[in-house]
Formats: structure tokens, sequence, C-alpha cells
């Protein structure tokens, strides 16, 4: 992200100002510059759970490191050796990353997650999404407690596009006489909620324009300056009360429920859950929203974010 409106917690940070009284030594593992390196290399002791190091991953984006980073710092107080592996990539890359060992722990949001594995899935509100999860899900993976905040995907158009369409819905799509191009990342072009989606659960055809910077400031540019008709944005986006844009209503619930959840090595999910769980049911969308808006207006590196949170929420 090279642009200057990109927000400085989209790059890899070390962590400052952990939760207070916090060993120094198990943040030693913070830094390393291979997000993909075996953690057994860390050469760290045991942690409070008896594995080497818990290694803590992200996604290639910003909401997603502060998630993970709150993961690192309870796991931290409660006696664990920490590594951090953050902006690993998307849902392909990290997926992998677990599936080999390499990353443990992962912010995830249920409803993408559920349909990288069961593509054809019916389940739709939170309860069931949540419900279906566990089942779908490869032997060596689980989830964890979800919680109440989403950040999901949607389909965002400019306010005067949307005044002068009378466009507010996916369903008004289909009256546009125009060309509608789609932008987001990459894997969007194939999910079942991109173009496919579009076109089944709402009969429109669509353009695709690969933009990857998960809805930020190059998709939402993008939007503004008409290169695109619309741009996912994820829904716990603060630029999304600016205004500048119109989030279109999906009546057919085409996009699932995406709540955010921990997915773990499967052998460590029960340990895990006595620390992470707590976070989870702390953890709103209004939250993680403020926390989105200290990234982007404020400029705050994750680890002052999540720490901030963490010590409010009484974590």
């Amino acid at each position: 992200m090279t642009t200057p409106a990109t927000p400085r917690s989209w790059r890899r940070t070390a962590p400052a100002g952990l939760v207070a009284g916090l060993a120094l030594a198990l943040v030693a593992a913070c830094g390393s510059g291979d997000p993909l390196e075996d953690p057994d290399d860390a050469g760290s002791e045991d942690g409070g759970g008896g594995a080497d190091t818990i290694v803590v991953g992200s996604q290639a984006y910003y909401s997603n490191e502060i998630i993970a980073e709150a993961y690192a710092q309870v796991l931290e107080d409660a006696g664990y050796t920490v590594e951090r592996q953050f902006q690993i990539g998307q849902r392909d890359a990290y997926l992998q990353a677990m599936d080999d060992g390499d990353v443990q722990v992962l912010p995830e949001y249920t409803g993408n997650l559920l349909q990288f594995y069961a593509e054809d899935t019916e389940a739709r509100s939170p309860e069931d999404v949540a419900a279906a999860l566990p089942d779908a899900l490869p032997e060596g993976l689980a989830v964890l407690n979800y919680a109440e905040a989403q950040d999901a995907d949607s389909y965002n158009v400019t306010t005067e596009f949307s005044e002068s369409n009378a466009i507010t819905s996916l369903a008004d799509l289909a009256d546009y006489d125009g060309t509608i191009t789609v932008g987001g990342n990459a894997e969007l072009e194939s999910r079942p909620y991109g173009p496919p989606g579009l076109s089944d659960f709402y009969g429109v055809q669509v353009e695709f324009t690969s933009i990857g910077d998960s809805g930020g400031p190059l998709t939402k540019d993008a939007i503004r300056d008409g290169t695109i008709t619309m741009g996912d944005i994820y829904t716990a986006d603060p630029d999304l009360a600016t205004g500048d844009f119109v989030t279109l209503e999906d009546p057919e619930n085409m996009i699932l429920a995406q709540n955010v959840v921990p997915l773990v090595s499967a052998d460590l999910s029960e340990e895990l859950a006595e620390v992470l769980d707590p976070v989870s049911e702390a953890l709103t969308t209004d939250a993680l929203i403020q926390m989105n808006a200290a990234s982007v207006n404020d400029q705050q590196d994750s680890a002052t974010i999540a720490e901030g949170w963490l010590a409010e929420a009484g974590l």
C-alpha cells in the first residue's frame, strides 16, 4: 500500500505498549521477516499452554491485524509465548499456512470461511453459519466462539450514482441501463458472492476489476472516480459513515453473516478457548468500527489500538 491515505497499521509494525505486566521476553519473537517461518526456529521456551510458540497470524487487511494483535496480547497475558506473523495474504495463502502448522491462531469471518469449504451452503444467519462451520472445516482446524462483531463484504456505490439511478439495492441493478463494473480483491471474481452470485441471485451481469487492497483507499478512489461502478468494502470500515458511499442492500441474503471468529489449530482449541472466548464475547461491531477508525483516521498502530480496547473491555 503506497498511497499516503493508507493506514500505517496495514504494514508490519513491532508492537508497542503491550498489556501492563507482560514479560518482555514474551514479545521477543515479534518482527520476524518471513510470515511463514517455521515457529520452531524461534527457540522460545514453553508458554502457559505447553506449546513451544503460539503463532498468531492475520490476513493482509489492517482490521484483521488489529484483532490478531488483541488475540496475541491476551495470549501473552495468559503466559503463552507468542510469535506474530501478520499480513500473510488472502484466504488461500493463510489457510495453507494453518494447514501446514505454521500458524496456530488467526481471526476469521464465519460466512466467508464456511463458503470457502462449502460453496453451496444454504446457511445465512449468524446462528446457522456458525452451526454449519465446524463440520465444514478440515480435520486439523477448529473455530472457537464467534463475536457479535461483523465485518462483512458489502457492495458500495457513490451517493451520486445511487441517487441519480434510484439504486439502493442489489436488486435494483437489474434495471440499470449501462455497464456495471465491480472492483475487489482478486479472489472475489470467483467467490459465490462475487460476479457469479450477482448473476445467480440478482440476474445482473458485471465486469470485474481486481483491486487488491481489501476495500481500502484504492477501491474507494476507484468508486469515486468512476473506474468501477461499485466496490467491495467491509461493513466495519469507518469511511462508510462519511456520506460518500451508499451500501447496497442484499435482500436475497447472497452475502452470508460474517461474524469475527478465532480459527485455531484443533489440537489447541480447548485450552485456547479459555483465553480467546472472552475476547469474542466483548467484541462488538461498534467496537470494531472504533478500532478501525483509530487506524484509518488517527494512524495508530495495531498494537496500540488493541491494547487500548483490551483495557477498556477489562481484558
